[in-house]
């Protein structure tokens, strides 16, 4: 079966934004405009289609990212089949809590739109998500949403962006009017007035623009074209020559300029008011990268650790990365993947190079939010997905049995919150552990874990919202009731000094014995770094059968601090010395022998609770200010910085976790339910010595 639409006209895009920027309002006009939907859903009456979880559309917010497939042809151009380009989008969540969604739909995509609030501007996770685009090298275009808002200002939420996110946007549209006044977008490139008309603003026609904004937008045409120029040799010199450089010209530089992320242009518009959502896709088009405009996508050789890589063709061997695992009511575990190279056919088989199993692909989809389309074949540059996948899991690779490659996976940040969580009834208890192994298979930051102590269950994610969710989805779609306890923090423990210790493990019961021996160094790292195993064994002390036992035992032993039996993270161990006995020694004995040594090197190297400390931007009417910074100061945060934005105040300070369960009461009740707050997680950091004390003594479990 040929292609449908060669490579070049594909584009892999994402929508990504902070919380009610209006992404899904934005993806919404995406699917209207390009025929994929005949109706406009709208967030605030339940009826999107991107948001199709109940959860979704009764709390108006994305939880998980969903994907769809749609076809746009330029406004400038023909409508034809030959000049129309295929989009497969994914709309992901701007809630911190669910930032795993963010980053793994990043991992995938070739470009993104980054949705911004018209009158907050540049927000904190705008600018989490454009550290995760940075990090992927993704990319993007902005699109400055909500024009039309009372206290909407393009050119403050520009500012916004150019100082807090990149020096390099360059506006190439600008609002004609704001606030009320919104009536349309000047395009910078050609100098013209665009108005959007008909029911959903479907016909986009050409007008007349007044005078002072022509004026303005000189000014504006000016900043953008010495920008662009200063990307291009040839350009910049017929800048010098102060030639008037085609808009063709200009356009071709500034897309190479953004595949090289070396600058972002900037468009403007009102999702919700049908206004300017055509011109920022014709901009996905002449700016955002197809899959040829990228280097080829890298990974190791599983046989011989050596880098390969896979170019965005049919015909090299087939590799894909599953990016997302869903539970479908109707067909069961989806698993969503994109195509990296070759070609995939219903059918075949495929071998999971992470796992080590093959994989038979019985039937695939198209995506479009919760509906499917059945297909035969995909092609290199596709998202798609499959079902009945028995070993695959997020940032698993599949690929060729005859070429295998492991792509670079999918890192994930660590829960920083977990609560007990008990079944209601019998009859739950069974459910129960099934419901939670398919949640924590579909998202890598929910973790389940039994406490050895108590019997009871944990479950652990990123915050109370991301947990509540899960809670919500046990009882809707698995049918299971429970109880949970109150929230805790999930803290770690580290070493402040580096230290040798000595473990030995010598049992003697009759017959053959047992005999470990070991002396580590154990040496403290920088907060976040993890933890590294070091073998500075020489000329056979340890026979190098015991080596993988003796990391095994100090990895478990990791779970388990030795001040309050929190785990201990960001240590370096090195294997300096030991012995072992011809006919005594084991792999059990030299891994309890390494077990031991951690723990009494853990237990000498001046050892610290760590605990979260959250990034807090609270939005609160000026009146309430020094109450809440009061009470922000009392929870043992610092206040990083209070600024104005139109008539209110935002606070941004750094506080502990622990301090901030049910602070959204709090804030009600000393704003009269005016503020507002969001919430993410920064870094660990030492627990001051009488917190410690409490939390030892187990005031605070």
């Amino acid at each position: 079966m040929p292609r449908a639409y060669p490579i070049e006209r594909y584009r892999n895009i994402g929508i990504i934004a902070h919380i009610d920027a209006g992404k899904t309002t934005t993806t919404e006009r995406i699917l209207f405009y390009t025929g994929m939907s005949h109706k406009i859903g709208e967030v605030h009456e339940g009826t999107t289609i991107m948001d199709w979880m109940v959860q979704e559309r009764e709390r108006g917010i994305t939880i998980t990212s969903a994907a769809t497939t749609c076809f746009w042809t330029r406004t400038r151009d023909e409508r034809k089949k030959e000049n129309e380009y295929r989009f497969n989008i994914i709309d992901t969540p701007g809630h911190i809590d669910f930032t795993a969604e963010v980053q793994r739909s990043l991992r995938v995509l070739d470009g993104a739109v980054v949705v911004f609030d018209g009158v907050a501007g540049v927000e904190p996770q705008s600018e989490t998500v454009w550290r995760q685009a940075d990090k992927f090298g993704v990319p993007r275009i902005c699109f400055v949403n909500k024009i039309d808002r009372t206290g909407a200002s393009f050119e403050k939420a520009f500012q916004s962006i150019h100082t807090k996110l990149t020096p390099n946007a360059v506006a190439v549209q600008l609002p004609i009017g704001e606030e009320d006044a919104f009536a349309g977008v000047f395009d910078l490139f050609s100098m013209k007035g665009y108005a959007f008309e008909g029911d959903f603003g479907e016909s986009v026609k050409e007008i007349e623009v007044p005078s002072p904004l022509m004026e303005e937008a000189k000014k504006w045409r000016e900043k953008m074209v010495e920008k662009i120029a200063a990307e291009d040799e040839n350009l910049l010199a017929q800048y010098v020559e102060e030639k008037e450089i085609p808009e063709e010209e200009l356009r071709k530089v500034l897309r190479k300029a953004v595949l090289r992320t070396s600058l972002v242009p900037v468009f403007c518009g009102s999702s919700l008011k049908n206004k300017g959502v055509q011109l920022v896709l014709d901009g996905v088009v002449d700016y955002l990268p197809n899959p040829l405009d990228l280097p080829p996508v890298k990974g190791t050789d599983p046989k011989t650790g050596e880098a390969i890589a896979r170019h965005p063709s049919d015909t090299d061997p087939f590799s894909a990365l599953a990016f997302k695992v869903a539970t479908d009511p109707y067909v069961g575990t989806l698993t969503f993947f994109r195509v990296y190279s070759g070609t995939l056919e219903k059918g075949s088989y495929v071998l999971n190079t992470t796992s080590g199993e093959t994989e038979r692909i019985s039937r695939m989809f198209r995506m479009h939010a919760n509906d499917r389309e059945e297909v035969e074949e995909l092609f290199a540059g596709d998202i798609g997905a499959t079902v009945g996948l028995k070993a695959t899991s997020t940032g698993h690779t599949l690929c060729d049995a005859n070429n295998p490659i492991i792509l670079e996976k999918i890192a994930f940040p660590e829960p920083v919150i977990s609560i007990r969580i008990e079944p209601k009834t019998k009859a739950d208890q069974e459910k129960m552990g099934l419901s939670l192994k398919k949640l924590s298979e579909e998202d890598p930051t929910f973790k389940v874990k039994s406490d050895l102590e108590t019997g009871d269950t944990l479950i652990a994610g990123m915050g109370e919202l991301h947990l509540e969710i899960i809670v919500d989805r046990m009882k809707r779609e698995f049918g299971v009731g429970a109880n949970v306890g109150r929230p805790q923090v999930a803290y770690k423990e580290t070493a402040r000094k580096g230290v040798e210790a000595e473990g030995k493990y010598i049992r003697q019961s009759g017959g053959r014995g047992q005999y470990g021996h070991v002396i580590i160094r154990v040496d403290p790292k920088e907060r976040g770094q993890g933890f590294e195993f070091i073998n500075k064994i020489k000329g056979g002390a340890i026979p190098q059968e015991f080596f993988p036992p003796i990391e095994k035992g100090i990895r478990e032993a990791m779970d388990k601090g030795v001040v309050a039996g929190y785990p201990i993270v960001d240590i370096a161990v090195t294997l300096l010395d030991g012995s072992f006995h011809e006919v005594d020694s084991s792999e059990f004995s030299f891994k309890m022998a390494s077990s031991m040594a951690l723990q009494e090197g853990c237990r000498k190297a001046d050892p610290v609770i760590l605990e979260p400390i959250m990034k807090l931007e609270v939005v609160i009417p000026p009146d309430f200010l020094g109450d809440v910074i009061g009470d922000i100061s009392s929870k043992r945060g610092q206040i990083e910085e209070t600024q104005d934005r139109l008539n209110t105040k935002v606070i941004a300070a750094k506080v502990p976790l622990s301090e901030m369960f049910g602070y959204s009461t709090t804030l009600r009740s000393l704003t009269e339910g005016r503020g507002t707050f969001t919430m993410e997680f920064d870094k660990y950091e030492a627990v001051p010595q009488n917190i410690a004390q409490e939390i030892i003594e187990g005031k605070r479990r």
